[in-house]
């Protein structure tokens, strides 16, 4: 099942409070970024979260969750209807993101 474009809005809309809130779309999901970080990302009409110390610490009862075949297990934030949660957890999260990887010149 592929994720709809409106679920994306909605979670955007539900973190409208920070600002450099970015997508990416790929293979029938979104990639969500903060601060040019990849915090997560939408996988059938699912928001999924990295699973860094402060996520697992801010979220302590969050389900483990694969995105798509093959992929790395990810946290499945439940609470997607709060917006204050979801704000809060995308600040707690950002400081134990990987900074991306440089680009390759071609």
């Amino acid at each position: 099942m592929a994720s709809s474009k409106e679920y994306l809005d909605f979670i955007l809309g539900q973190l409208s409070d920070l600002e450099n809130i970015t997508y990416r779309p790929m293979m029938r999901a979104y990639i969500i970024y903060y601060n040019g970080k990849i915090a997560g990302g939408i996988y059938d009409n699912r928001l999924l979260v990295k699973p860094v110390k402060s996520a697992i610490d801010y979220m302590p009862k969050a389900l483990y969750e694969i995105p798509y075949k093959g992929a790395k297990e990810m946290l499945l934030v439940s609470e997607v209807d709060n917006k204050e949660f979801l704000t809060g957890l995308f600040k707690a999260i950002y400081k134990d993101l990987p900074s991306p990887k440089p680009k390759k010149k071609k």
